[in-house]
């Protein structure tokens, strides 16, 4: 099997982990999975399928990856979520890759298209990302950010592209969609405070709509019915949320200081 360990983080994935782990034990001895406190049984899932289950606590995305990618036995790494399932020409062309020893570059990014709930494929015009998801751990890591999901390469890192695409099945309804963003939201109000940054007030009002358009016609929602206009009005909400959430919690703290309740006025 090509040097190479795949790692994978999760929680309360029973559902959705076993097929993104069948898909990819062909490429590797070394599947790793770092769960944070599932309770519907996805440790003994992975673990049936020959993954090595970690149990630790959710410190954030950049830390749990950084974290996995210490675990990993092999010098190359291959990250995948928990809903992502690696295609068999995927698999094949990442085997391909190592079937004359080295790969000629040190990163590589993979297309990611998301398919949503009653497809079977990716839609032929899905919106897709492309990150860097197979590297070589010596020229990449991923980055600290409890909320920015990518890996910092070295300046001198090789980068090529793969033609595969991952499939993404992120969504299991809209509610747990929405209830996913909003976490996830909370986390970015978070990390906008830890930055010192301040959103302006405008963005109260221009990110709905702005973030609407962005996804119902730039990532082109528009052409997958219903469900593409529903999952972009959660986008375009989860988008407003965070400013909202960032604008409350300074005006909360502008209150506490008017009220005397800042450092210095204790009783």
């Amino acid at each position: 099997m090509p040097p190479l360990s795949i790692f994978i983080i999760a929680r309360d994935e029973a559902d959705r982990i076993g097929r993104t782990i069948a898909a990819v034990r062909v490429l590797s001895d070394d599947i790793v999975v770092i769960d944070s406190g599932s309770t519907d049984g996805t440790q003994a899932i992975a673990a049936n399928l020959g993954a090595r289950v970690i149990e630790r606590d959710w410190p954030g995305y950049g830390p749990q990856k950084r974290f996995a990618e210490e675990q990993c036995r092999h010098p190359w790494l291959l990250n995948l979520d928990a809903d992502e399932v690696t295609p068999e020409d995927l698999a094949a062309e990442i085997a391909a890759l190592f079937a004359k020893g080295e790969p000629a570059c040190d990163a590589y990014r993979i297309r990611i298209a998301e398919i949503f709930p009653g497809e079977g494929a990716p839609h032929r015009f899905a919106y897709a990302l492309s990150p860097v998801r197979l590297y070589r751990i010596a020229k990449g890591r991923y980055s600290p950010s409890p909320v920015h999901d990518r890996v910092d390469l070295a300046p001198d890192a090789r980068v090529g592209k793969l033609k595969g695409t991952i499939h993404h099945y992120s969504v299991r309804s809209l509610g747990e969609q929405m209830a996913k963003l909003n976490a996830y939201s909370d986390a970015q109000a978070d990390d906008l405070d830890a930055r010192g940054e301040t959103l302006s007030a405008f963005r109260l009002a221009a990110e709905f709509p702005a973030n609407f358009v962005k996804a119902y016609i730039g990532r082109r929602h528009a052409l997958r019915g219903v469900y593409g206009f529903m999952t972009a009005m959660n986008y375009a909400f989860y988008r407003y949320l965070r400013v909202a959430k960032h604008w409350e919690r300074r005006l909360q703290r502008r209150s506490a200081r008017n009220n005397g309740d800042g450092p210095g006025h204790g009783g």
